[in-house]
C-alpha cells in the first residue's frame, strides 16, 4: 500500500473518530434513569399504584360515619273548595301553598360483623398488589432497554469488523492493481478484487441499517425522539459468577408475579371474612336536625313551623336468604383454593423458566470461551494468509476465505456475548434483581 492511500485511510480514520466524539456517549446507567422517568407504560404503572395507595382509607372502608345536608322546597298555585261538617263552603281561587324542609342528618355503622376491618385489609393489599404490578412494569421495561442497548454494542462491534474486512479488500484491490499493471496478475483478479469490495460494502450499508434502527428503538424505549443521536460504549461484559440456587432464592421472595400470586391469595382469604361478616347483625347510629315549614291560604291552619333534633339507631339481621349465604361463603373459599393452585402453579413456571434460563446461560458462557479462541486463531491465519498474498504465495480465493473467516469470528464472538448477556438479563428479570 503506497504513502497516498496509507494517508487516504488516516484522514477517514480521524474523520470517523471527530464524528463520534461529537454524538452522546450513552451509558446503560443513564438509558436505565431515562427510561425510569420517562417510559410511557412505567408512568400509566405508578399512576396505578398511586390509585391503589389512595384507596387505603378508613373511610373507603366504611368505618367513618357519613352525613348528608337536603333542602325541598315546595309551592303549588291551585283553586281550592272546602265543605265542613255543618255545610258551610268555603272556597278561594288561585291559593298560593308552599312548605320547606331542611336539615343535616348523620349515620355511622357501628357494627357489620368486622366487615369494614377486613374491608380495610384488603384495601391494603390491592395496594400492595399494584406496586408489585409496578416492580413487574419496571423489571419488564429496563430488561428491554438493556437488551437493546446491549444490542447496540454488539452491532458496533461488527461495525468495526466489518470496517477491518473493508480495509483489507482495499489493500486487496491495490494489491491486485499493482500485479496487473506490472504484469504479474490477469484482469480477472482485479475484478474479482473488486467485487469482493462491493460486497463488502453492501454488508456494512446493511449493518449501518440495522444499527440505526436499533437506535431507533432504544430511544422508543426512553420515550424520547427517534431523531436522537448517540453512542453506546464498546464494551459488553457478562456477569459469568450467577448461581442457580442463590436466583431461585431470590425469585421466590421478589418475583412480582409470584408475589401477586401470594397477594391474590391473601385478597381472596379477607373476602371471605367479609362475606362470613353478613352473618352477623348490622347497627347503624343515625342522628339530625331538620326545620319544617308550611303555609296555606285555605284550611284551618295556615302557617305552620318545627324543627328538632332526631336520634335512634337501627339493627338487622339476615335470618334467611335462599341459602345465598352459603353460596356465597362456598364460592370465596373456592378462590382461596383457586389462588393457592395459582401460587403452586406460578412456582412451577418459575422453576422452569429459571432451570432452562440458567441452561441457555451455561451454554453462553461456555460458547464466549470458544468464540474468543476462534476469533484469535483467525486472527493469525488472515495475518498470515495477507503476508503470503503480497509476495503472491496463495490465491485470491484462498485470501478472501481467510477474510471471511476473520469477520464471521468477530461477528460469532461479538453474537456470543450478547446471547450470555440476554441470558443473565433474563435470570435476573425472574429474579427480580436486574439493578436500576
Amino acid at each position: 500500500m503506497n504513502n497516498r492511500n496509507l494517508y487516504r485511510i488516516l484522514l477517514i480514520l480521524l474523520f470517523c473518530i471527530g464524528k463520534t466524539n461529537a454524538q452522546e456517549i450513552l451509558t446503560i446507567e443513564e438509558a436505565m434513569k431515562i427510561a425510569l422517568e420517562n417510559n410511557f407504560e412505567i408512568k400509566i404503572a405508578k399512576n396505578n399504584s398511586k390509585i391503589s395507595e389512595t384507596n387505603v382509607t378508613i373511610g373507603n372502608a366504611g368505618m367513618l360515619p357519613t352525613a348528608n345536608a337536603s333542602i325541598t322546597d315546595n309551592n303549588s298555585i291551585t283553586n281550592s273548595s272546602q265543605t265542613r261538617q255543618d255545610g258551610t263552603t268555603t272556597a278561594l281561587d288561585n291559593a298560593k301553598n308552599n312548605s320547606l324542609n331542611y336539615g343535616v342528618s348523620l349515620g355511622w355503622t357501628v357494627f357489620d360483623g368486622m366487615k369494614m376491618f377486613a374491608r380495610l385489609d384488603q384495601l391494603k393489599e390491592l395496594q400492595k398488589l399494584g406496586d408489585a404490578e409496578l416492580k413487574k412494569t419496571i423489571l419488564l421495561k429496563i430488561a428491554q432497554v438493556n437488551s437493546a442497548y446491549y444490542d447496540l454494542v454488539q452491532q458496533q462491534q461488527q461495525l468495526a469488523a466489518l470496517d477491518t474486512t473493508i480495509v483489507i479488500s482495499n489493500q486487496r484491490l491495490e494489491l491486485a492493481k499493482n500485479r496487473f499493471t506490472i504484469g504479474k496478475a490477469s484482469k480477472l483478479e482485479v475484478l474479482n478484487a473488486q467485487v469482493d469490495l462491493n460486497s463488502d460494502q453492501v454488508a456494512l450499508l446493511r449493518q449501518k441499517e440495522s444499527y440505526i434502527n436499533s437506535k431507533i428503538l432504544l430511544n422508543q424505549y426512553l420515550a424520547r425522539d427517534p431523531k436522537i443521536d448517540f453512542k453506546v460504549t464498546d464494551q459488553l461484559t457478562v456477569d459469568d459468577k450467577l448461581i442457580f440456587a442463590d436466583l431461585l432464592n431470590l425469585a421466590q421472595k421478589q418475583n412480582p408475579a409470584l408475589e401477586a400470586q401470594i397477594i391474590n391469595k391473601r385478597i381472596a382469604e379477607l373476602e371471605l371474612k367479609q362475606v362470613k361478616a353478613d352473618r352477623y347483625p348490622v347497627i347503624n347510629l343515625t342522628t339530625g336536625y331538620n326545620f319544617a315549614e308550611s303555609q296555606s291560604s285555605l284550611g284551618f291552619t295556615s302557617e305552620a313551623s318545627s324543627r328538632g333534633l332526631n336520634y335512634g339507631f337501627n339493627a338487622t339481621l339476615n335470618i334467611f336468604d335462599g341459602f345465598n349465604q352459603h353460596r356465597n361463603e362456598k364460592v370465596a373459599k373456592l378462590q382461596i383454593e383457586n389462588s393457592q393452585i395459582a401460587i403452586e402453579q406460578q412456582n412451577m413456571v418459575l422453576n422452569t423458566q429459571l432451570s432452562t434460563a440458567f441452561q441457555t446461560y451455561l451454554t453462553n458462557i461456555e460458547l464466549i470461551g470458544l468464540e474468543d479462541d476462534n476469533e484469535e486463531i483467525a486472527k493469525q491465519n488472515l495475518s498470515i494468509t495477507l503476508d503470503k498474498f503480497r509476495i503472491g504465495t496463495i490465491t485470491t480465493l484462498e485470501f478472501r476465505t481467510a477474510q471471511l473467516n476473520y469477520v464471521n469470528a468477530k461477528v460469532r464472538n461479538s453474537n456470543a456475548q450478547y446471547q450470555a448477556k440476554l441470558s443473565e438479563i433474563a435470570l435476573k428479570e425472574l429474579a427480580g434483581n436486574i439493578s436500576f
